[in-house]
């Protein structure tokens, strides 16, 4: 099995086990996750929320993520926001399974009519656990703080004027190629609206790299906690 065969710890084996058994992966599913290093990512760098997103949605911890895995997309390193929308769009349902169980796609270049002006959601999904809208937009460079206040009037639009009464508020997601963990943290501290950075990578991480810095984060934590 895979699983046995590729992992190292007990706490590695029961976390892609769990996995396997909630989100119904396939066998080359699996075989994906476990070469993208989800244990390790997920491990080393936990989300970047906003404090409202865990105020508004216990729980939404453990449902993004700080990286998402684009691969399966070929893209090239070159590439423009059309390019990137243009390739999840085509294959919508590895992207599905790289965000989460329970995301179902709504639309793309969703329309939001605000004063008599147009604005587009890049993507809309809904989330069947958090009950809630998660709109996602597509940045293909650095995470600016200033993007932060495009996501705040989108989120206002969609819960004014999208959301239906028994949904909880909306989330969104500013999914960017790159991102610097002090500014973001800094950007999202004071924000009010629940929205999260993640960023993507189009290749895969190096393996080795992550399970070394796994292992110095083991031999802090065992030093801090003896015993």
């Amino acid at each position: 099995m895979s699983i046995l065969g590729k992992c190292k710890r007990a706490e590695e084996r029961e976390f892609y086990l769990r996995l396997a058994v909630r989100e119904k992966w396939s066998s080359r599913e699996l075989d994906r996750q476990l070469d993208g290093c989800l244990f390790e990512r997920v491990a080393l760098a936990p989300p970047k929320l906003s404090p409202a997103v865990g105020a508004l949605h216990p729980g939404a911890q453990n449902i993004f993520k700080d990286t998402y895995l684009l691969d399966f997309l070929n893209l090239p390193a070159a590439h423009s926001e059309a390019d990137l929308q243009k390739g999840l769009l085509a294959d919508l349902r590895t992207f599905l399974v790289e965000l989460g169980p329970d995301f179902c796609f709504i639309g793309e270049e969703f329309r939001l009519q605000v004063g008599g002006e147009d604005f587009a959601l890049d993507l809309l999904f809904f989330h069947r656990d958090l009950q809630c809208l998660v709109a996602v937009e597509l940045k293909i460079t650095r995470f600016k703080p200033e993007y932060l206040g495009k996501l705040e009037f989108y989120l206002e639009a969609l819960d004014r004027d999208v959301r239906k009464p028994h949904e909880r508020p909306s989330i969104d997601i500013l999914l960017c190629a790159s991102k610097d963990n002090e500014v973001v943290e800094y950007a999202l501290s004071r924000t009010l609206s629940p929205a999260l950075v993640a960023q993507y990578q189009t290749t895969l991480p190096d393996k080795a790299f992550l399970q070394r810095k796994l292992a110095e984060f083991y031999e802090i934590e065992t030093s801090r906690h003896p015993g």
